[in-house]
């Protein structure tokens, strides 16, 4: 039998959410392994815990009971955790951080190549994500902190910090034959983007008014080798570096409408305070972008 502790640590994730599959997906396990284990816990207890209803579960009166016992002393557990964390000042562990996939060309490497010179003990897992998966990566607590465009922020759970806007400019080939700067609504231009869940192409679709949109990459090197095979141009931040751009024999061009201009923040959970490796790195973080 699976640990009862484990269990009841389930039991309180499904509270919370009020879903198997959120509380699945915030765990890491299948919707399946998680109702086996509720299955578990409620034949041990002898009472159903929850009921189904059309949008999720609710708690029986026993389940109220058992989640009035068993969430206050998980919190208090955890606190005492974190305090011990915080005072012993750790110095080796594992953060993990989400990013959108742009921000590593530019901005995340660089904080992160300088957290990692102060803490060589350090192990840092780095995710390249669209910005939903970023912000769902964050919110259930399988990324400590994440960088994402502030449009896809749209979570009670976290909390966000500003860092810097990040200007939007047209990428294509050198002979590109355009104006200087290019007005995206007035050129007949065909665009390699991301995907639509991608905070960039819902800019896009919101404010260019003749888009087209001919083929579309998760990444930005694949995005780039596109454009450089001539099937389009693309919209990616100005801030990417030149030799990227130049690698692929592409220039960037400068957009005089309309304005594409995205803010940059950090995300973190506002139930736990963020260990202070965490804390640290984020001051970096802010520190880099002014």
């Amino acid at each position: 039998m699976e640990s009862p502790d484990r269990q009841l640590r389930y039991f309180v994730r499904i509270a919370e959410t009020r879903s198997l599959s959120r509380a699945a997906d915030g765990l890491d396990l299948t919707q399946s392994a998680i109702s086996r284990q509720l299955a578990s816990l409620e034949a041990y207890v002898g009472n159903a815990l929850f009921v189904r209803t059309g949008r999720g579960v609710e708690l029986t009166d026993c389940g109220r009971r058992l989640l009035a016992a068993a969430k206050p002393a998980y919190a208090a557990i955890d606190e005492a955790l974190d305090d011990i964390r915080d005072k012993e000042g750790l110095s080796r562990g594992t953060i993990r951080v989400a990013t959108v996939h742009t921000l590593s060309y530019y901005f995340t490497a660089d904080v992160l190549a300088q957290f990692v010179g102060r803490h060589e003990q350090v192990n840092l897992s780095l995710m390249g994500r669209s910005s939903p998966d970023v912000v769902a990566l964050v919110e259930s607590g399988r990324a400590d902190l994440g960088f994402v465009y502030d449009v896809a922020v749209n979570s009670a759970d976290l909390a966000a910090t500003p860092l810097f806007d990040d200007e939007m400019c047209l990428i294509a080939p050198m002979a590109h034959g355009l104006p200087t700067p290019v007005d995206l609504n007035k050129a007949d231009l065909k665009l390699v983007a991301f995907p639509p869940h991608y905070a960039l192409h819902k800019m896009l679709r919101s404010a260019v008014r003749k888009l087209q949109i001919v083929a579309e990459a998760e990444t930005v090197d694949a995005m780039l080798q596109l454009v450089a095979s001539g099937v389009g141009a693309c919209v990616l931040p100005s801030r990417i570096p030149d030799r990227v751009i130049a690698e692929h024999d592409l220039t960037k061009i400068s957009i005089a409408s309309p304005v594409l201009m995205r803010r940059i923040v950090a995300v973190t959970r506002k139930d736990r305070p963020p260990s202070p490796l965490v804390q640290e790195l984020l001051q970096l973080a802010m520190e880099a972008a002014h």
